[in-house]
């Protein structure tokens, strides 16, 4: 059968074969990664329930931020430098553009840094600058954010990029910036800022994408199956005779040993 199997027109068709099985096994990774997807709503929603800790108990200053530390309820309690403050725009809330307002907070336990994300606005001239006054944080961790080349005007940034801001900012920096959902004494009051609510995980299960992947995965077996089927039928045919009822004759007996018949 290997011989068949060698025959210019099979590898041929096996080529094909095995660029269609590739295609279907790449397939079935994507729809497996997004099946996965659901772990991360999981571990966010663990994220979430854990209780709120005070920001130094989760990490430290200058610390990896790591990945179960992100959506993290944290408490942080210190003093914000409103010469610090930046906006961040091309950010969405209910479907409307508008600005991040970040603002450092100088902690009083560490006497680090941590950047808050205070609130959003859709109107630059409208954020408030934070008052210097005593205040506790109570909000969700998250990583910083990658670099941005952007040209933006002064007092705005393209991203919140610890990166720059550790250059800028003298102090200790935490690797990580807090989003608040609130403050205790509420220093947004009455002004234009909206608190950003945090993340909300999917509670579904992402099954129907996972037995897409299977799915995806018995197309590829299929497809080499009816290869090896064809080759295989090939080859039986090859070692058959085409009529298996047929015998010889004595007439056929005859013609093939001539010498015998005129004995």
């Amino acid at each position: 059968m290997i011989r068949t199997a060698l025959k210019p027109r099979w590898l041929g068709l096996l080529a094909l074969v095995l660029l269609v099985v590739a295609g279907f096994v790449r397939l079935g990774l994507w729809q497996l990664d997004v099946s996965k997807d659901d772990g991360a709503k999981q571990a966010l929603a663990h994220a979430q329930a854990q209780p709120a800790s005070p920001l130094h108990d989760v990490i430290e200053p200058h610390a990896t931020f790591r990945g179960a530390m992100s959506n993290r309820k944290v408490t942080v309690t210190g003093t914000y430098d409103p010469a610090g403050q930046f906006l961040v725009p091309g950010r969405l809330l209910e479907g409307r553009h508008g600005y991040w307002v970040v603002t450092p907070l100088d902690e009083s336990a560490t006497r680090a840094r941590v950047a808050v994300v205070r609130g959003f606005v859709t109107d630059p001239a409208a954020a408030p600058a934070a008052p210097r006054t005593r205040t506790t944080v109570s909000g969700t961790l998250a990583p910083g954010e990658s670099p941005s080349d952007a040209s933006l005007p002064a007092g705005q940034r393209g991203s919140i990029d610890l990166g720059v801001l550790v250059n800028v900012w003298p102090q200790d920096l935490y690797n990580a910036f807090v989003i608040a959902q609130g403050e205790q004494p509420d220093l947004g009051a009455g002004t234009a800022l909206q608190r950003i609510p945090p993340p909300r995980p999917e509670s579904q299960l992402n099954w129907r994408n996972f037995a897409y992947a299977i799915q995806w995965w018995i197309f590829a077996a299929f497809a080499l199956y009816m290869w090896w089927r064809m080759v295989r039928d090939d080859h039986r045919a090859v070692i058959r005779p085409d009529d298996p009822d047929h015998s010889p004759s004595e007439e056929d007996s005859t013609d093939d040993h001539p010498a015998r018949a005129g004995l």
